[in-house]
Protein backbone atom coordinates (compact mmCIF):
# COMPACT_ATOMS: atom_id res chain seq x y z
CA UNK A 1 0.00 0.00 0.00
CA UNK A 2 1.26 3.06 -0.54
CA UNK A 3 1.20 5.85 1.77
CA UNK A 4 0.70 9.00 0.03
CA UNK A 5 1.04 10.90 3.76
CA UNK A 6 0.49 14.49 1.74
CA UNK A 7 -3.39 13.68 1.59
CA UNK A 8 -4.08 12.78 5.44
CA UNK A 9 -5.87 16.17 6.98
CA UNK A 10 -3.16 15.53 9.78
CA UNK A 11 -0.79 16.88 7.58
CA UNK A 12 -1.97 19.94 5.45
CA UNK A 13 -0.88 22.95 6.39
CA UNK A 14 -3.07 24.82 8.93
CA UNK A 15 -4.01 28.61 7.38
CA UNK A 16 -4.83 29.80 11.31
CA UNK A 17 -0.87 29.34 11.88
CA UNK A 18 0.56 30.23 8.95
CA UNK A 19 2.74 33.11 9.99
CA UNK A 20 2.83 31.66 13.53
CA UNK A 21 6.76 32.47 13.12
CA UNK A 22 6.06 35.86 12.82
CA UNK A 23 3.67 36.45 16.74
CA UNK A 24 4.12 37.93 19.56
CA UNK A 25 4.33 35.22 22.31
CA UNK A 26 1.01 35.72 22.82
CA UNK A 27 -0.19 35.42 19.79
CA UNK A 28 1.50 32.38 19.44
CA UNK A 29 -0.57 30.75 21.94
CA UNK A 30 -3.63 32.31 21.58
CA UNK A 31 -3.36 30.22 17.98
CA UNK A 32 -2.07 27.07 19.67
CA UNK A 33 -4.96 27.51 22.30
CA UNK A 34 -8.01 28.29 19.58
CA UNK A 35 -6.73 25.13 17.89
CA UNK A 36 -6.71 23.03 21.09
CA UNK A 37 -10.67 24.03 21.95
CA UNK A 38 -11.74 22.48 18.58
CA UNK A 39 -10.27 18.92 19.88
CA UNK A 40 -12.91 18.07 22.80
CA UNK A 41 -15.20 19.07 19.83
CA UNK A 42 -13.81 16.25 17.97
CA UNK A 43 -13.94 13.75 20.70
CA UNK A 44 -17.96 14.74 21.31
CA UNK A 45 -18.57 13.23 17.75
CA UNK A 46 -17.15 9.79 18.04
CA UNK A 47 -18.94 9.30 21.61
CA UNK A 48 -21.03 6.41 20.48
CA UNK A 49 -17.77 4.45 19.01
CA UNK A 50 -15.93 5.21 21.88
CA UNK A 51 -19.23 4.25 24.29
CA UNK A 52 -19.44 0.82 22.09
CA UNK A 53 -15.42 0.28 22.81
CA UNK A 54 -15.79 0.95 26.78
CA UNK A 55 -18.54 -1.65 26.93
CA UNK A 56 -16.27 -4.08 24.87
CA UNK A 57 -13.84 -3.43 27.27
CA UNK A 58 -15.88 -3.97 30.56
CA UNK A 59 -16.96 -7.07 28.98
CA UNK A 60 -13.46 -8.69 28.37
CA UNK A 61 -11.96 -7.48 31.56
CA UNK A 62 -15.22 -9.18 33.47
CA UNK A 63 -14.21 -12.63 31.86
CA UNK A 64 -10.70 -12.36 32.46
CA UNK A 65 -9.20 -10.28 29.73
CA UNK A 66 -6.63 -8.30 29.57
CA UNK A 67 -6.69 -4.57 27.51
CA UNK A 68 -3.65 -3.93 25.77
CA UNK A 69 -2.78 -0.21 23.62
CA UNK A 70 -0.48 -0.78 21.02
CA UNK A 71 1.22 1.96 18.87
CA UNK A 72 4.48 4.22 18.08
CA UNK A 73 5.77 7.27 18.60
CA UNK A 74 3.52 9.70 20.40
CA UNK A 75 0.67 7.18 20.31
CA UNK A 76 2.65 4.51 21.46
CA UNK A 77 4.08 6.61 24.96
CA UNK A 78 0.28 7.73 24.97
CA UNK A 79 -0.49 3.95 25.28
CA UNK A 80 2.00 3.72 28.01
CA UNK A 81 0.92 5.94 30.00
CA UNK A 82 -3.14 5.33 29.70
CA UNK A 83 -1.93 1.73 31.23
CA UNK A 84 0.71 2.91 33.99
CA UNK A 85 -1.83 5.18 35.44
CA UNK A 86 -4.32 1.75 36.21
CA UNK A 87 -2.99 -0.02 38.62
CA UNK A 88 -2.38 3.30 41.34
CA UNK A 89 -5.64 4.73 40.52
CA UNK A 90 -7.94 1.74 40.30
CA UNK A 91 -5.49 -0.56 42.32
CA UNK A 92 -5.28 -2.58 38.89
CA UNK A 93 -2.81 -5.83 38.54
CA UNK A 94 -0.09 -4.48 36.16
CA UNK A 95 -0.79 -7.22 33.66
CA UNK A 96 -4.66 -6.12 33.47
CA UNK A 97 -3.10 -3.01 31.24
CA UNK A 98 -0.50 -2.78 29.25
CA UNK A 99 1.23 -0.22 26.77
CA UNK A 100 3.07 -1.95 24.09
CA UNK A 101 5.28 0.63 22.07
CA UNK A 102 7.35 -0.23 18.92
CA UNK A 103 10.94 -0.22 19.44
CA UNK A 104 10.43 -1.23 23.37
CA UNK A 105 11.32 0.98 26.01
CA UNK A 106 13.86 2.71 24.33
CA UNK A 107 11.29 4.36 22.59
CA UNK A 108 9.56 5.67 25.38
CA UNK A 109 12.27 8.77 26.14
CA UNK A 110 14.07 8.71 22.34
CA UNK A 111 12.72 7.82 18.44
CA UNK A 112 14.06 4.30 17.58
CA UNK A 113 14.21 4.96 13.88
CA UNK A 114 12.12 2.48 11.56
CA UNK A 115 10.26 0.72 14.57
CA UNK A 116 6.63 1.60 13.27
CA UNK A 117 7.37 0.17 9.64
CA UNK A 118 8.02 -3.17 11.26
CA UNK A 119 5.18 -5.66 9.65
CA UNK A 120 6.37 -8.21 12.28
CA UNK A 121 7.94 -7.02 15.07
CA UNK A 122 3.96 -6.00 16.69
CA UNK A 123 2.96 -9.60 16.28
CA UNK A 124 6.34 -11.01 17.53
CA UNK A 125 5.57 -7.95 20.79
CA UNK A 126 2.04 -9.12 21.40
CA UNK A 127 2.78 -12.83 21.21
CA UNK A 128 5.84 -12.08 24.33
CA UNK A 129 3.00 -10.97 26.37
CA UNK A 130 0.46 -14.38 25.32
CA UNK A 131 -1.62 -12.18 24.16
CA UNK A 132 -5.34 -14.34 23.60
CA UNK A 133 -8.70 -14.27 21.65
CA UNK A 134 -9.76 -13.50 25.30
CA UNK A 135 -7.86 -9.87 25.19
CA UNK A 136 -8.48 -7.23 23.52
CA UNK A 137 -6.52 -4.74 21.47
CA UNK A 138 -6.86 -0.98 20.88
CA UNK A 139 -4.35 0.28 18.12
CA UNK A 140 -3.73 3.60 18.01
CA UNK A 141 -2.56 5.73 15.01
CA UNK A 142 -2.67 8.99 14.39
CA UNK A 143 -2.39 8.32 10.41
CA UNK A 144 -4.32 5.60 10.73
CA UNK A 145 -1.32 4.15 8.50
CA UNK A 146 1.14 2.79 10.91
CA UNK A 147 2.84 -0.64 9.73
CA UNK A 148 3.81 -2.10 12.97
CA UNK A 149 -0.11 -0.78 14.56
CA UNK A 150 -1.70 -2.62 11.21
CA UNK A 151 -0.19 -5.50 11.39
CA UNK A 152 -0.32 -5.98 15.02
CA UNK A 153 -4.44 -5.53 14.65
CA UNK A 154 -4.04 -8.04 12.03
CA UNK A 155 -2.95 -10.30 14.26
CA UNK A 156 -5.07 -9.90 16.99
CA UNK A 157 -8.49 -10.55 14.57
CA UNK A 158 -6.05 -13.74 13.27
CA UNK A 159 -6.29 -15.09 16.97
CA UNK A 160 -9.86 -13.95 17.67
CA UNK A 161 -9.48 -11.32 19.78
CA UNK A 162 -11.23 -7.84 19.81
CA UNK A 163 -9.82 -4.85 18.34
CA UNK A 164 -10.46 -0.91 18.49
CA UNK A 165 -8.87 1.53 16.33
CA UNK A 166 -7.86 4.94 17.37
CA UNK A 167 -7.49 7.44 14.36
CA UNK A 168 -7.35 11.11 14.42
CA UNK A 169 -8.35 10.88 10.54
CA UNK A 170 -11.25 10.04 8.18
CA UNK A 171 -11.51 6.59 6.56
CA UNK A 172 -8.09 5.47 7.98
CA UNK A 173 -6.69 1.87 7.26
CA UNK A 174 -6.75 1.25 11.25
CA UNK A 175 -10.53 2.14 11.09
CA UNK A 176 -10.88 -0.75 8.38
CA UNK A 177 -9.81 -3.48 9.89
CA UNK A 178 -10.74 -2.65 13.59
CA UNK A 179 -14.11 -4.13 14.97
CA UNK A 180 -14.69 -0.43 16.47
CA UNK A 181 -13.16 2.60 14.91
CA UNK A 182 -12.69 6.12 17.07
CA UNK A 183 -11.42 8.75 14.53
CA UNK A 184 -12.32 12.02 16.33
CA UNK A 185 -10.64 14.08 12.92
CA UNK A 186 -8.73 17.21 14.32
CA UNK A 187 -7.92 18.33 10.79
CA UNK A 188 -3.99 20.23 10.55
CA UNK A 189 -1.84 20.76 13.24
CA UNK A 190 -0.59 24.50 14.64
CA UNK A 191 3.13 22.87 13.66
CA UNK A 192 2.35 20.94 10.39
CA UNK A 193 2.03 17.20 10.60
CA UNK A 194 3.10 17.36 14.19
CA UNK A 195 0.37 15.23 15.81
CA UNK A 196 1.72 15.35 19.14
CA UNK A 197 -0.29 18.26 19.47
CA UNK A 198 -4.19 18.12 18.59
CA UNK A 199 -4.05 14.85 17.49
CA UNK A 200 -2.24 13.63 20.40
CA UNK A 201 -4.76 15.32 22.94
CA UNK A 202 -7.37 13.94 21.44
CA UNK A 203 -5.96 10.54 21.49
CA UNK A 204 -5.21 11.16 25.20
CA UNK A 205 -8.75 11.89 25.64
CA UNK A 206 -9.76 8.97 24.35
CA UNK A 207 -7.97 6.99 26.34
CA UNK A 208 -9.11 8.55 29.29
CA UNK A 209 -12.43 7.25 28.34
CA UNK A 210 -11.31 4.05 27.88
CA UNK A 211 -9.68 3.12 30.89
CA UNK A 212 -12.17 4.98 33.09
CA UNK A 213 -15.48 4.33 31.46
CA UNK A 214 -14.73 0.70 31.78
CA UNK A 215 -13.47 0.74 35.16
CA UNK A 216 -16.25 2.43 36.15
CA UNK A 217 -18.45 -0.14 34.64
CA UNK A 218 -16.92 -2.98 36.80
CA UNK A 219 -17.10 -1.35 39.88
CA UNK A 220 -13.76 0.31 40.62
CA UNK A 221 -15.77 3.43 41.15
CA UNK A 222 -17.96 4.41 44.23
CA UNK A 223 -20.39 7.49 43.01
CA UNK A 224 -16.96 9.52 41.81
CA UNK A 225 -14.76 8.34 43.97
CA UNK A 226 -12.26 6.03 43.53
CA UNK A 227 -12.50 3.64 45.89
CA UNK A 228 -9.61 0.84 44.89
CA UNK A 229 -6.91 3.89 44.75
CA UNK A 230 -3.50 2.44 46.07
CA UNK A 231 -2.39 4.35 48.67
CA UNK A 232 1.27 4.61 48.44
CA UNK A 233 2.62 7.85 49.10
CA UNK A 234 1.48 10.92 51.92
CA UNK A 235 -1.26 12.41 48.75
CA UNK A 236 -2.67 9.13 47.97
CA UNK A 237 -2.83 8.11 51.77
CA UNK A 238 -4.52 11.60 52.67
CA UNK A 239 -7.05 11.19 49.24
CA UNK A 240 -7.93 7.70 50.48
CA UNK A 241 -9.16 8.97 54.15
CA UNK A 242 -11.05 11.62 52.66
CA UNK A 243 -12.86 9.01 50.77
CA UNK A 244 -13.40 7.06 53.32
CA UNK A 245 -14.90 9.84 55.01
CA UNK A 246 -16.79 11.51 52.25
CA UNK A 247 -18.46 7.62 51.58
CA UNK A 248 -19.23 7.05 54.97
CA UNK A 249 -19.77 9.76 56.97
CA UNK A 250 -17.09 8.63 59.16
CA UNK A 251 -14.57 10.84 61.44
CA UNK A 252 -10.92 10.95 60.18
CA UNK A 253 -9.42 9.14 62.93
CA UNK A 254 -12.56 6.17 62.17
CA UNK A 255 -11.04 6.46 58.61
CA UNK A 256 -7.66 6.19 59.69
CA UNK A 257 -8.07 3.31 61.69
CA UNK A 258 -10.50 1.25 59.41
CA UNK A 259 -7.44 1.93 56.41
CA UNK A 260 -4.99 0.79 58.50
CA UNK A 261 -7.10 -2.20 59.37
CA UNK A 262 -7.09 -3.31 55.86
CA UNK A 263 -3.97 -2.28 54.67
CA UNK A 264 -4.91 1.27 53.34
CA UNK A 265 -7.23 -0.24 51.10
CA UNK A 266 -10.26 1.91 51.14
CA UNK A 267 -12.57 -0.05 49.52
CA UNK A 268 -12.38 -2.86 52.21
CA UNK A 269 -12.51 0.10 55.17
CA UNK A 270 -15.73 1.60 53.44
CA UNK A 271 -17.47 -1.62 53.58
CA UNK A 272 -15.87 -2.05 57.14
CA UNK A 273 -17.64 0.93 58.22
CA UNK A 274 -20.86 0.64 56.28
CA UNK A 275 -21.53 -2.87 57.73
CA UNK A 276 -20.17 -1.10 61.80
CA UNK A 277 -23.11 1.31 60.82
CA UNK A 278 -25.74 -0.93 59.72
CA UNK A 279 -24.89 -3.21 62.92
CA UNK A 280 -25.34 -0.20 65.21
CA UNK A 281 -28.05 1.17 63.33
CA UNK A 282 -30.24 -2.17 64.06
CA UNK A 283 -29.31 -2.23 67.75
Amino acid sequence: MKNNFSELTTEQRNPASANIDKCTTFEMLKIMNDEDKKVALAVEKVLPEISKAVDIIAEKISNGGRLFYIGAGTSGRLGVLDASECPPTFGTNPELVQGIIAGGNAALISAVEGAEDSLSASEKDLAEKKFNASDILVGIAASGRTPYVLSGIEYAKKIGAKTIGVSCVENSELAKISDVAINPVTGPEVITGSTRLKAGTATKMVLNMLTTGAMIKIGKVYGNLMVDVCATNEKLRDRARRIVMTATGCTEDAAINALEKFGGRAKDAIKFLELENKIQDER
